[in-house]
């Protein structure tokens, strides 16, 4: 299930993302988005490794990757069907997704590993990509029924960027083949850029500024304090330890420190102004490494600093100040607990909220997967997957050396790059 609203999470984010063209040609272009950056990284250290696949021929990513053609029917959510290139493009992202995170130290995910209840790592990626594949399936559906079609601004900036896209390669079938690094097509890729399009206005209608369920302040501010554990302090620190080498420091040195502390908290609980007369003490006295980094104090999250220290802050309100306390591990503090923005954390709490609508809506119209699902096997996609990258890349590389030997335009910022799955994940972002 965390794997699932992860991914879902995820979805319109990614989607944006490569809607948003970035034309090797128009200037420098960065990879924005978790599956282009890994992808690069993926296909891209394997590239000398794997055989490239043949793309002779070619017309369809999905079958020569899966066995399926794209269009072949392998779920339904409702009366809508799910298509196999629908399905395998969620499975590659959550495969790159959960490569990435581990920052290039994996290159292949133990697909057999088992999960619980007897679901594998291969059997809770598919169900990823199915709810994933489900919600933008039934979008259209749910943005009618609410009067909500397509921005023009979307279907703009959609022409734009396939022009853009064939321009920067060269042809209409060059272009293409670029999408395929990404196992996403042209006709894919605007699907579920209109549909993200959709979805932010469903969002927003819900949960936007001036809607009936728009957070309030209060309720971002328990929802980041109760569900996500969040609190920011500034602390006074007046180390026991050597802060280098953690060695415990001698026994009259700690007790000067002890006493320097209750002086310390002595003078801020005779200031009329306690929390300027603070800083003032911290940046004098504080024996915090993390200081020089942290002027304004620290966010963090329960379970993340020492105990005392936790502790301590989580019982204070906003602009309290708490006594002195002692860790044995750092030395003693003087915390002030500093308030939230609420501005920091709506955005979570509304892809919260639309995470909730979402299961609802799959539960209300119901997915049922046909035979053609069961056949794919996300273990055999991969592998058959990093081969397409791979010739992906030499097809795409070649275009660029050659625009740049004939001098027929491609940017510096193309022609400069060493990587063919850099320059095909751009025109993915």
């Amino acid at each position: 299930m965390k794997r699932t609203k992860q991914l879902l999470a995820s979805a319109l984010a990614l989607v944006m993302a490569l809607s948003a063209l970035t034309a090797c040609g128009g200037g420098s272009s960065s990879s924005s988005s978790a599956a282009a950056s890994s992808s690069s990284s993926s296909a891209g250290s394997t590239g000398s490794e794997v055989e490239a696949m043949d793309l002779t021929g070619v017309t369809d990513p999905y079958l020569a990757t899966s066995g399926l053609a794209g269009d072949t029917v392998v779920a339904k959510v409702g009366d809508v069907d799910i298509t196999a290139g629908e399905l395998l493009y969620w499975i590659n992202y959550g495969t790159e997704l959960t490569l990435s995170q581990y920052g290039g130290y994996m290159t292949e995910l133990p697909w057999d590993n088992d999960l619980g209840d007897g679901m594998t790592l291969a059997d809770q990626m598919k169900q990823s990509a199915l709810d994933a594949a489900a919600l933008y399936a039934l979008l259209p559906t749910l943005a009618q029924q609410e009067g909500l079609s397509v921005t023009q601004e979307t279907l703009d900036q959609l022409e734009s960027q396939h022009e853009q896209a064939v321009q920067t390669l060269g042809s209409e079938e060059a272009a293409e083949r670029s999408f395929w690094y990404q196992m996403i097509t042209w006709d894919l890729l605007t699907q579920l850029s209109t549909r993200a399009d959709l979805h932010l206005q469903l969002q927003n209608l819900y949960y936007g500024e001036g809607s009936e369920n728009y957070p309030t302040d209060a309720e971002v501010l328990a929802y980041a304090q109760d569900e996500l554990g969040v609190y920011r302090a500034k602390h006074i620190l007046l180390a026991t330890v050597d802060t280098e080498t953690r060695e415990a420091l001698d026994e009259a040195t700690v007790a000067e420190k002890k006493a320097t502390a209750e002086d310390l908290l002595a003078q801020l609980r005779a200031a009329e102004d306690p929390v300027a007369l603070f800083d003032e003490l911290m940046n004098e006295y504080s024996e915090d490494p993390g200081l020089a980094t942290n002027p304004d104090g620290y966010t963090a999250y329960k379970g993340q600093m020492v105990p005392e220290f936790e502790s301590a802050a989580l019982a204070l309100k906003d602009g309290e100040i708490s006594d002195v306390v002692y860790s044995e591990s750092t030395g003693y503090h003087i915390i002030l607990r500093l308030p939230l923005d609420p501005a920091n954390y709506r955005n979570q709490l509304v892809a919260q909220l639309m995470q909730v609508k979402t299961d609802e809506w799959l539960e209300e119209y119901g997915v049922e997967t046909t035979p053609a699902y069961d056949q794919i096997d996300p273990a055999s996609f991969r592998e058959k997957v990093v081969s397409l990258q791979a010739a992906v890349q030499e097809e795409v590389n070649a275009i660029l050396a050659s625009q740049e030997d004939d001098g027929s335009g491609a940017s510096s910022s193309a022609a400069s790059s060493s990587s063919a799955s850099s320059s095909a994940s751009s025109q993915a972002d």
